[in-house]
């Protein structure tokens, strides 16, 4: 089974502390990667002649192509640094954090990808066709060009990235830790969601936007522990992150781009906020159970690991 991948047999608590801990210390190699990764951010901003305040004057700093490259790029370095980790310091396959089967299923990849993606585009013209008050038309042809291509290369790593962290890496390590499946799945989709807290929307719409991060880091873990491999997490996240760059941008996300639309709204919660969460999460979950026959629900999404088999 996927979690189980990295599985080590201590039945004793202090032993497993311990082998925790080993997964905290890889997780802080995987930032310093990350922070390898944004030297070259740092550069461009040392030679820009302007020391930013804050994170809406690094924002303004550049191009938001310019900027949106340099941020991407970090999570090459972070995958690089995750594989190390795991392959060097956990002395484990790659694979073991992506997936239980022989090798990456594609195929599930672009399922998830593109029903996403689909859903995605019918509700926003939907939504734009009913009211486009405060949505305009914004798309200027060479930038979005680039932006497209910085997009398609980079905007993937990024999701893969933060899949195999959360779903694949930190869900065994916890897994590790308590022995069971329901702490790895709360444990890394409050991570997920909490670590999002910087971001400037929650600034502007307050916590209660958690919800949808939380909600969202749960979703990509259920499906993960369903389906025994991060393979449809992989695709949702991708599409979802590819999406929200090249087809609408508002001035109070953490990535402004030259994106197709702009939402000129006033910042504020709505429905919109709950609704993928509440409601296109679990269709998706049933249309995901149906055509790939998942079973043992209790087993694969809270079941305890019985120490007496250890």
């Amino acid at each position: 089974m996927f979690i189980e991948q990295a599985f080590k047999k201590e039945t004793n608590l202090n032993l497993r502390l311990l082998n925790f801990i080993k997964y905290l210390g890889g997780s802080f190699l995987v930032f310093l990667a990350a922070m390898v990764g944004q030297i070259p951010l740092s550069i461009a901003v040392l030679f820009s002649g302007k020391m930013p305040q804050n994170n809406a004057d690094l924002y303004s700093l550049f191009d938001s192509n310019v900027f949106l490259f340099f941020a991407l790029l970090s999570f090459v370095f972070v995958i690089i640094g995750l594989y190390l980790v795991v392959e060097k310091f956990h002395k484990q396959k790659f694979l073991s954090i992506i997936t239980s089967r022989e090798k990456i299923d594609w195929s599930r990849v672009l399922v998830s990808f593109g029903l996403w993606l689909i859903i995605s585009v019918i509700l926003f013209f939907s939504s734009y066709f009913y009211d486009s008050t405060d949505i305009v038309l914004q798309i200027n042809l060479i930038p979005f060009l680039i932006l497209f291509a910085i997009t398609l290369l980079l905007m993937p790593f990024q999701t893969t990235a933060e899949e195999l962290i959360f779903r694949g890496y930190l869900m065994q390590g916890f897994y590790n830790l308590s022995l069971n499946k329901w702490f790895p799945l709360l444990m890394t989709s409050l991570i997920f969601g909490t670590m999002h807290i910087m971001n400037p929307e929650v600034e502007k719409l307050g916590y209660l936007i958690l919800v949808y991060y939380i909600g969202s880091g749960l979703f990509l873990g259920i499906i993960t522990l369903m389906d025994e491999g991060t393979e449809l997490a992989l695709g949702f996240h991708a599409a979802n992150n590819i999406l929200a760059s090249l087809l609408i941008t508002t001035d109070f996300t953490v990535f402004q781009t030259h994106s197709i639309f702009k939402d000129i709204s006033e910042p504020s919660i709505n429905f919109e906020v709950f609704f993928p969460v509440f409601i296109l999460f679990p269709l998706l979950i049933y249309f995901f159970s149906k055509k790939y026959k998942w079973n043992k629900w209790n087993e694969k999404l809270i079941g305890t690991k019985n120490r007496s088999t250890l």
